[in-house]
């Protein structure tokens, strides 16, 4: 679970600033489960050169709750959460200041999406929220304020999530834990499972993965695995800890990303699969696949470019689609182009698809 942040403050001397507004939404990885959002008055003067950023000015803060006022809703939405902004390190610092004023020590573990971009994104001139937000097609409303800013960093880290093939994101949110109370949970991890299509991943204790599987129902798979009496699952079983999952919406993505995640981190208890024959050729060499997304509002895409696989992406804007660098900003690319060609040729000979752009 993830609390997304972004705060405005007075601007002043280092450590001195006071918060004038914070927005924190409460994301589970598919979509914001709570939010908090409001102006704060910071209880001192608002350096001039932020009045002009933000357009918010003190007379808009005087009636507005203090922080000592929403301190306790602030570590209710962050409570057993990951705390993730852009540029974590101003934000985290500011909040474990005011509270440090109040005499509470603020502990959270983080996540900073301009270091993660840099990472899964690389190659951009600028990473600025902004900046970045246009080169991946995402648009944003009320910039340099903190609700505006904050949902961007949500569409940021979804992305985000999408891209990360080493499981960077997902690893920070498991807890560390006793290996041995599993049995204990078993129940409580089937009924926080969807009933989506996806990839979902059995991690050990210390977030390391065992396993990975796909399905039309991730719920259902996960639960065909707890009922086998197999040496071998009873054996995966005993190491596993946790579950993650991603809900890819399109059966075709589920199998492409699962075919990447088992060459990408050669699960343990994952049987090895046998090299494919090479593949013939696309009908088209450039194309770009468009299906179901994960929500009614998104649409998935797979890249086909000089009659080779690229990747794939999420989209809710036609204009992510319509232009080239945007969507190669978005899509998570590929190593396994082999046997990635033949799944989506084998794909398409037998199942249909919502549509088929060629260019």
């Amino acid at each position: 679970m993830y609390a997304i942040i972004d705060i405005e403050t007075t601007g002043g001397k280092y450590n001195e600033e006071g918060i004038t507004e914070i927005a924190i939404h409460k994301f589970d990885g598919m979509d914001i489960i709570d939010s908090f959002v409001s102006l704060v008055n910071p209880e001192k003067e608002i350096q001039p050169f932020v009045v002009n950023l933000t357009g918010i000015n003190n007379k808009m803060l005087r009636n507005a709750p203090k922080f000592h006022e929403v301190a306790k809703r602030i570590v209710e939405i962050t409570n057993d959460c990951v705390l993730v902004a852009h540029n974590t390190s101003f934000d985290y610092r500011i909040l474990r200041t005011e509270f440090r004023r109040l005499g509470y020590d603020f502990d959270i573990p983080t996540l900073c999406t301009v270091e993660l971009s840099k990472l899964l994104i690389p190659g951009l001139e600028s990473y600025s929220l902004g900046k970045l937000c246009r080169n991946i097609g995402i648009p944003v409303s009320d910039r340099h304020r903190a609700d505006g800013d904050a949902l961007a960093t949500v569409k940021l880290l979804k992305i985000l999530l999408q891209k990360d093939k080493d499981k960077i994101i997902v690893k920070k949110t498991i807890k560390t834990g006793n290996k041995r109370d599993l049995s204990k949970k078993l129940l409580t991890i089937l009924e926080d499972l969807p009933l989506d299509t996806g990839v979902f991943y059995l991690h050990k204790h210390n977030g390391d993965i065992l396993y990975i599987g796909k399905g039309k129902n991730i719920k259902k798979e996960v639960n065909n695995i707890f009922l086998r009496t197999t040496n071998r699952c009873r054996s995966l079983l005993k190491e596993m800890s946790s579950i993650s999952f991603d809900i890819t919406g399109s059966e075709l993505i589920a199998q492409l990303r699962f075919n990447d995640e088992i060459e990408n981190h050669k699960p343990r208890f994952n049987n090895k699969t046998k090299s494919k024959i090479k593949f013939t050729n696309y009908s088209n060499k450039n194309m770009i696949l468009i299906d179901k997304g994960r929500v009614v509002s998104e649409k998935s895409v797979i890249l086909i470019e000089n009659n080779d696989y690229q990747g794939f992406g999420y989209t809710d804007l036609k204009y992510q689609i319509n232009d080239l660098d945007i969507l190669k900003n978005i899509i998570t690319n590929t190593n396994n182009h082999k046997d990635q060609n033949n799944t989506i040729i084998s794909y398409l000979k037998h199942q249909t698809i919502e549509k088929i752009i060629r260019f």
